[in-house]
């Protein structure tokens, strides 16, 4: 939540409406998010609790690139299948009892091919059994603000008794689908892929995402299917430099769920543009009775703006800076503002803060200082 928590201090004043007009799409819910921001351009039901299928394992892959990027486990560790893990029906890539697979073949395996054997061998590597990893799943539900999800297995197969309590939404999909695409880049290398293969050549994978190959710019994500879900979709792709993820539940067939995403993705891409502020010029505040002088003014964080494309063209950025400030100044302290319009608008107001820290000079200090303008007089 730590990145989060700077993008809610950006004051975004400029209103994206979540209902876009004469945009309609299939399914039963959809949402249209940028993962930039976190801003949603469309949505529809998208607070509907709902069966995802395999768009579960966006979780589940988040999860895993999580423990990754951390250092709790390696790509080249090697996971063994066990009984459960490979009983495991549905898409599979037909794991054995005792059959290890290293952890980039498995993240591989469901990526592309929504692998459910490799998906239970992958949590219970990472957390002793699959019941364990789904508390985790949960609590990093929680974490993330996803106020309508309750998972109750890594996979999202609905042939088990609970089945009925595993649920989520579009808007739930589109939080977890943003977080693993904006804080894992290295999960493209693997929601990007057609065809390849796993155990030295011998097993082929094919993506059911068919947006990877016909839609310019796809960086992913997951499909899901079951007859209770319907056909379920997140889907993301990255255009001049912003990424869009759309996702869609309960359409009714395929050709509706890729259709769905392709129309929300489109009509992002054709109305809205990331406008990232730079600062120019003067940024100095003078600090009374500090060990420096002064501090520079600086943006800290993710600071990029989600702007309708007809503002881009005629952005203006105006610098407001506090001071003179006195000692002691912490690193982070907010010494001015930003305010970003177009054509006489406001955008956004951004905070300026001391790029570090000035200490308060104590008596020491202001001799020294003394004895030196003495000299200097003298």
């Amino acid at each position: 939540m730590k990145r989060a928590a700077l993008l809610l201090a950006v004051v975004l004043l400029l209103a994206v409406p979540a209902r876009a007009a004469g945009l309609e799409v299939g399914g039963k819910s959809a949402c249209l998010m940028d993962v930039a921001t976190g801003t949603v351009l469309y949505e529809k039901n998208s607070s509907e609790p709902l069966a995802p299928a395999s768009v579960t394992k966006v979780m589940t892959m988040l999860l895993i690139m999580e423990a990754i990027d951390s250092g709790k486990i390696a790509w080249d560790d090697m996971v063994t299948a066990s009984e459960a893990a490979a009983a495991k029906g549905g898409s599979q890539v037909y794991l054995k009892v005792g059959e290890t697979m290293t952890v980039r073949d498995m993240l591989k395996s469901i990526a592309v091919s929504s692998a459910n054997d490799c998906a239970c061998a992958m949590a219970e590597h990472l957390a002793g059994s699959e019941g364990a990893f789904v508390e985790q799943m949960n609590r990093r539900a929680q974490e993330l603000g996803m106020t309508n999800t309750h998972f109750v297995n890594c996979t999202g197969l609905d042939d088990a008794p609970d089945a009925a309590q595993h649920r989520t939404s579009a808007g739930d999909i589109a939080i977890m689908s943003r977080e693993l695409l904006k804080n894992h880049p290295d999960i493209r290398k693997f929601t990007t892929i057609w065809m390849d293969t796993i155990r030295g050549g011998a097993f082929g994978l094919s993506n059911t995402n068919k947006m990877v190959r016909f839609y310019s710019g796809a960086t992913g994500l997951k499909t899901g299917f079951t007859s209770g879900a319907g056909y379920c979709l997140s889907a993301s792709a990255q255009r001049d430099g912003m990424e869009l993820v759309a996702v869609v539940m309960g359409a009714e067939s395929s050709t509706v769920r890729f259709a769905a995403c392709k129309q929300m993705l489109d009509y992002g891409f054709a109305n809205y543009a990331l406008y990232t502020p730079e600062l120019s010029g003067e940024t100095w505040v003078a600090v009374r009775l500090g060990r420096a002088d002064g501090v520079n003014a600086v943006l800290r964080g993710d600071n990029a703006i989600l702007v309708e494309k007809g503002a881009k063209s005629g952005i203006t950025q105006e610098v407001s800076l506090e001071g003179p400030v006195t000692a002691p100044v912490a690193g982070g302290t907010r010494l001015g503002t930003l305010t970003i319009r177009s054509n006489d608008r406001v955008l956004a107001e951004l905070p300026l803060v001391a790029e570090g820290a000035v200490e308060r000079v104590n008596w020491g200090d202001l001799f020294v200082r003394v004895l030196k303008r003495v000299a200097m007089a003298g």
